[in-house]
C-alpha cells in the first residue's frame, strides 16, 4: 500500500468516505490531493528522475577480462502462475534477463547458468519459475549439464545466500550477475554481504539518455508504472540497508 499508485488511490478513497461524514471538507482535501499526486506521477518525469541513479549506478559489462567461470540471472523475467496455467513459460516485461543470459552462455560455452527464482507470493505454491527456466534455456540451445536450478528463493536476499549456498563459488571464480538494471544496486549489495562476489551484467533499462528524462509521458499507466517501480527499489534499498543486510545504502561498482 506504500507504493504511490495504491497509496494514492486508498488516499482519495478515505476522502470519499470521509464526504459523508461530519469531516466533508477533509475529505474534499484528500481527494484533491490524491488526485493532484495522481497527475504528478502520471505524467511527470518524476518516476524517470527517480530510476536514473538506480539505472546508471552500475556500467556495462566490460568483457576485455575473458570468460567468466558463471552467469547467474535473477528470478523475475518468468510469471510461474502464468506458466502453471498455460503449461509453458511465460515471460513478463523482464524478459530481457532471459535473452541476455542465453546470449552469454552462447558465447562462452563452457560457462555455467544459474537460475535462482521459486515464487514471490505469501502463500506458498508449487508455481517456480526455476522449474520453466530450465526447459527455456534448453529449448534455446542451452545444454541441461549446464543449468544450475535454484527454486526455492522468494525475495532477492534468498536469491543471494541459497546462490551461494548452491554453487559455492571458490576463491578468484569470476561470476556474472543478470538482472535489470534499476535492480542491480540492491541485487550486488545482497550478494556481497552473501560473501559472494559478482559481476554486473545489467539489462531490461526502462530510461534512455540525456533530454529525454525531462519529457512528459503520453501514456498515465508508463509515469505510474516508472514511478512505482522506482519508489518500490529504493525503498528495498533502505529497508535491506536499515536491517543490516547490506554495507551501504547505494551500493556501487568496487573502486579499482
Amino acid at each position: 500500500m506504500l507504493l504511490p499508485t495504491n497509496f494514492m488511490i486508498g488516499l482519495g478513497l478515505i476522502g470519499l468516505m470521509l464526504l459523508a461524514t461530519r469531516w466533508r471538507r477533509l475529505g474534499s482535501r484528500l481527494m484533491i490531493v490524491s488526485l493532484a499526486l495522481l497527475a504528478i506521477c502520471a505524467w511527470s518525469p518524476l518516476g524517470k528522475l527517480l530510476l536514473y541513479p538506480l539505472e546508471t549506478r552500475f556500467p556495462a559489462w566490460d568483457a576485455s577480462n575473458g570468460a567468466p567461470d558463471g552467469i547467474i540471472v535473477l528470478g523475475g523475467p518468468i510469471d510461474a502462475d502464468l506458466s502453471v496455467a498455460h503449461g509453458t513459460a511465460v515471460l513478463s516485461a523482464a524478459g530481457d534477463r532471459i535473452v541476455a543470459t542465453a546470449a552469454l552462455a552462447h558465447r562462452y560455452p563452457r560457462t555455467r547458468v544459474l537460475y535462482t527464482g521459486g515464487s514471490a507470493n505469501l502463500l506458498s505454491n508449487d508455481a517456480k519459475e526455476a522449474d520453466f527456466a530450465a526447459d527455456l534455456f534448453e529449448n534455446l540451445g542451452i545444454a541441461r549439464s549446464r543449468l544450475v536450478m535454484e527454486r526455492s528463493s522468494r525475495n532477492t536476499l534468498e536469491n543471494a545466500e541459497f546462490s551461494k549456498a548452491l554453487v559455492n563459488p571458490k576463491p578468484g571464480e569470476r561470476w556474472l550477475m543478470v538482472t535489470s538494471a534499476f535492480h542491480m544496486p540492491r541485487a550486488v549489495g545482497l550478494f556481497r554481504r552473501a560473501g559472494f562476489a559478482v559481476e554486473a551484467y545489467p539489462v531490461d533499462w526502462k530510461l534512455g539518455r540525456g533530454a529525454e528524462l525531462f519529457t512528459f509521458f503520453n501514456l498515465a499507466g508508463d509515469g505510474l508504472s516508472r514511478t512505482d517501480t522506482a519508489v518500490r527499489e529504493w525503498m528495498g534499498l533502505f529497508a535491506y540497508w536499515a536491517a543490516g543486510k547490506t554495507d551501504g545504502w547505494l551500493p556501487g561498482p568496487i573502486p579499482k
